[in-house]
């Protein structure tokens, strides 16, 4: 390791650490929390004949089936590549099972689509992590697994998610909170402890059982690498010490030490196909579930005696626990000998080294002038953000195809309409910012490129590393498509992430133009394919699908319309006017040093304003996204024959475009000759068409606007934002208007169509229920439209005032107003009253200091009251609050000349 003294350039030892590892190769980064949350249930595991990801390998199966793909486990690490992993297992003496891994419903047994059934919590880390901190929450009662799914599967979806604190087995504090610290001494040297506190009002015993594995790579015919774990305690120097040995033909040796008095425990990292599927012998005599087996049940036969083995377990068995006790058991991974020093003095040395270090790198960089309340707030979503980097292993073609052994296919994952057939290129073995780390174990296009914003504020070379990742020829499509989701790649998500590398140049300190080109080049592909494929009548007015925005419209906008119909989309062509503005902004910033770049910012910025004429008067079917009477964008139904109909539904579709709104910096008239002619020449010739390019002489200083949207429709627009009965909410702007709340009900070509105002849970079970856009506060887009305002309120300055809350008489600039909505998000995770709005009427609201202290960043949120909904740790675009509450970006350097 470098010391921070030798490379003052630095301010902190973490910043030294992050210059020593700027790829995903570099050492630090070897060893991370890559390991899954779950792995059960995802599309990687699912070789079924109906496609059912869920019912083809289901909770029940984990402990006793080996995964292909990848491994999960609780709080767990392992290296990039998951070979080797590690994680902590419990047994509270009264479960049925080994607790390994985190609990949930599926997306059929939820009555709002899937949901954990768990309470956990990432309290610190690191972006090399060098030092992380995790928390779970563990009921000293049994688990009740069955009872949640039973009161689950009585519940409508009228109702709310049954908890697990609503089974009573958390009363009274009735838990043990388990803390797993990693602090590493180098970068193949990881201390570990794991801290267990009984906070019940009596004495309990719990069973603490730390895994160290190997993922299975050996059982389907495709990989002859060797592996194995071996109990080599016998070997060690003295020492109150347990070590088991793994050896990895690629990973090469590494040694697991406990201290303290524990078992050693063996199995294999093999199916149990004997009790599973009726088979009539297993590939092993101990079989993934033995270490399960062997504590929960006392089967002393389901382990291998002979102290080897792929799975390897320390049993701790932690006997009367006093209330408020806590006691802890220290364990070391490295490629080292265990000797004297293992847990010596150094131990506890590197842990307060590192505890140190972490918060001087966050001292560093949340600015000082944050409250301690919002400093807390902007770490955990750090945290958050830094845990949800896992290994995602995924290659289509293998996968369609089959192994030689072990994980076959069915003949239809071949056939032409089989999931992701088109996207065989596809090959994955990276490490990914996933969404959330078990509700979203996978990687969507769109929520990558928002979770790269605040990623960019502690480790701004991995948050390019991710963007650059998606346009890669293994991951985007050949045509130029971005991969949206494993569900199926071939879904359209918005085309954000040309914002998102804009952002991350930003925040970097305007430095990486490399960056910029090498993702700007495959953006123009990705460019390409969404004019090629989404506008299908070439009227720069397009089509594209349901863009992430789930349920809402009032009929599934994925599916395919009846022959000869085109839904024009309000939301989809406001995207691409946008996606046009940050591909213009990127090529003059590159035009600045290199001129081979002018003629394509004057490429994008003649396509923008194609797009802006196409919305500013008719779309093909000669039938505006904008409705002059209602003040408001709408998407069109244009059948085959007959007059096209707008869909006149106030949604967040009608307020997009206003993201199609970009500053253009003063130095460009001088800088980007090419560009520069062109728009004089337009203003001669087409004056018309350059209405969305607005300047203003500001005191001496000219300003330059491109917007989508003029002035006048902007007022309309935002007078209806901004109304507390439409969409303005206390912590946003809702999704749709909820001047809906007792619904509305159109006509269409026959067909009676009804959506109604929802804040909270879908009611509906268009896209399983999982999320709902039909009311609630979403944080990308409105962190968006504030972003969007921000802009256009630097130009007008405060000649453009608009009234907030719309009929209050309280005029406010834009900038003003894109710092409501902000203030509204980040007011989401401030403590109001007994509790953080976003905690709701869950446990979380207690004013109990052991849940008061730690927010759950949810996916989306009641559009009344702010409640937290959706998946519970979306701690991936929610993150986006630490950008809001520490937004310090440095200043962009002097133009040339």
């Amino acid at each position: 390791m470098t010391d921070a003294a030798d490379q003052p350039a630095h301010p902190t030892v973490e910043h030294s650490r992050l210059a020593e590892s700027p790829g995903a190769q570099s050492a630090w980064r070897t060893w991370g929390p890559y390991l899954a949350g779950r792995q059960w249930g995802t599309v990687r595991e699912d070789y079924s004949e109906d496609g059912n990801a869920w019912e083809s390998f289901p909770f029940d199966h984990a402990r006793s089936r080996a995964y292909r793909w990848g491994e999960d486990g609780l709080g767990g690490i392992c290296d990039r590549f998951g070979f080797l992993n590690f994680s902590v297992a419990l047994w509270n003496r009264r479960d049925p099972i080994l607790k390994e891994r985190l609990f949930g419903l599926t997306n059929g047994e939820g009555n709002h689509g899937e949901d954990a059934k768990e309470y956990w919590w990432a309290l610190d880390g690191t972006p090399t992590h060098s030092w992380m901190t995790w928390l779970y929450r563990y009921p000293q009662a049994e688990y009740p697994y069955e009872g949640l799914r039973e009161a689950s599967r009585a519940r409508t979806r009228m109702d709310r998610e049954f908890e697990l604190a609503d089974t009573g087995v958390l009363d009274e504090n009735r838990f043990f909170d388990v803390v797993v610290t990693y602090a590493k001494a180098s970068p193949d040297d990881v201390c570990i402890v794991v801290d267990v506190t009984n906070h019940g009002p009596e004495a309990a015993s719990v069973d603490v059982v730390p895994h160290l594995w190997l993922r299975n790579t050996w059982s389907w015919g495709r990989d002859d690498r060797t592996a194995s774990i071996v109990d080599v305690t016998a070997d060690a120097l003295p020492g109150d010490m347990a070590v088991v040995r793994a050896e990895h033909g690629f990973l090469g040796r590494y040694h697991l030490a406990a201290q303290g008095d524990a078992r050693v425990l063996f199995c294999d990292n093999e199916t149990n196909a004997v009790e599973l599927f009726g088979a009539p012998e297993n590939l092993s005599a101990w079989t993934k579930d033995g270490i399960g087996r062997r504590i929960v049940e006392g089967d002393e036969s389901a382990v291998n005696p002979d102290g080897t083995g792929t799975k390897s377990a320390f049993w701790y068995s932690l006997d009367d626990v006093a209330p408020g006790e806590t006691r802890s058991i220290r364990l070391r991974l490295s490629t080292a000998v265990p000797d004297s020093f293992t847990f010596g003095p150094g131990f506890d040395a590197v842990l307060a080294d590192r505890r140190y270090e972490a918060d001087q790198f966050y001292d560093h960089v949340i600015g000082p002038d944050l409250s301690a309340a919002d400093r807390h707030v902007a770490r955990r979503a750090y945290a958050g953000l830094l845990w949800c980097k896992q290994l995602y292993r995924y290659d289509v073609r293998e996968w369609a195809q089959g192994d030689p052994v072990g994980a076959s296919a069915p003949q239809s994952r071949l056939d032409a309409t089989a999931r992701n057939h088109a996207w065989s290129h596809f090959s994955l073995a990276d490490v990914v910012s996933m969404p959330d780390e078990w509700e979203y174990p996978w990687f969507a296009a769109w929520d990558l490129a928002f979770h790269t914003i605040p990623l960019a504020h502690v480790d701004p070379d991995f948050a390019k590393e991710q963007l650059v990742l998606m346009c890669r020829e293994w991951a985007m499509h050949p045509n130029g498509q971005l991969p949206a989701y494993e569900w199926e790649f071939g879904d359209v998500n918005p085309p954000v992430h040309a914002w998102a590398v804009w952002q991350v140049y930003r925040i970097d300190g305007h430095r990486d133009r490399e960056f910029l080109v090498r993702v700007f080049t495959k953006l123009l592909l990705n460019f390409s394919w969404w004019v090629n494929r989404k506008d299908a009548g070439g009227s720069n007015i397009f089509e594209g699908g349901f863009l992430g925005m789930d349920n809402i419209g009032m009929f599934n906008r994925s599916e395919p319309l009846p022959p000869g119909f085109r839904l024009e989309q309000s939301d989809a062509t406001s995207w691409m006017a946008f996606y046009c503005q940050q591909m213009f902004k990127i090529a003059i910033e590159l035009a600045r040093h290199d001129s081979a770049w002018d003629d394509v910012a004057t490429k994008f910025f003649a396509h923008f304003l194609s797009i802006a004429e196409a919305v500013g008067s008719f779309g093909s079917a000669q039938m505006s996204l904008w409705h002059e009477e209602d003040g408001f964008f709408y998407d069109v139904l244009a059948p085959p024959h007959g007059d096209a109909v707008p869909l006149r539904v106030r949604s967040m579709v009608g307020l997009l475009p206003i993201l199609g709104a970009t500053e253009i910096p003063s130095w460009v008239p001088k800088e980007c000759p090419d560009l520069t002619s062109r728009l004089r020449w337009l203003q001669h010739r087409r004056p018309d068409l350059v209405s969305p390019m607005m300047s203003r002489n500001d005191n001496g200083t000219w300003r330059m606007l491109l917007a989508l949207v003029d002035p006048d429709r902007l007022r309309r627009i935002l007078e209806r934002m901004f109304d507390s009965d439409e969409f303005l909410s206390s912590f946003g702007i809702r999704s749709l208007s909820a001047s809906y709340r007792d619904g509305v009900t159109m006509e269409i070509e026959g067909r009676s169509l009804s959506i109604e105002y929802e804040p909270g849970e879908s009611r509906t079970s268009m896209f399983g229920g999982n999320s709902n856009w039909r009311g609630p506060v979403w944080f990308p887009v409105n962190v968006l439209l504030a972003d969007k305002l921000r802009a256009y309120g630097r130009y007008f300055g405060d000649t453009f005032t608009i009234e907030i809350p719309t009929g209050s008489g309280v005029q406010h600039t834009l900038v003003e107003a894109a710092e409501i909505i902000e203030n509204g998000l980040a007011d989401l995770f401030r403590v109001r009253g007994s509790g953080r709005p976003s905690d709701g009427d869950r446990i979380e609201s207690s004013d109990d200091p052991l849940w008061a202290e730690h927010p759950t960043f949810s996916e989306y949120f009641d559009g009344d009251t702010g409640e937290g909904l959706g998946a519970s740790h979306q701690t991936g675009w929610t993150a986006l609050v630490a950008h809001l509450l520490n937004p310090r970006v440095p200043q962009p350097p002097t133009p040339p000349g």
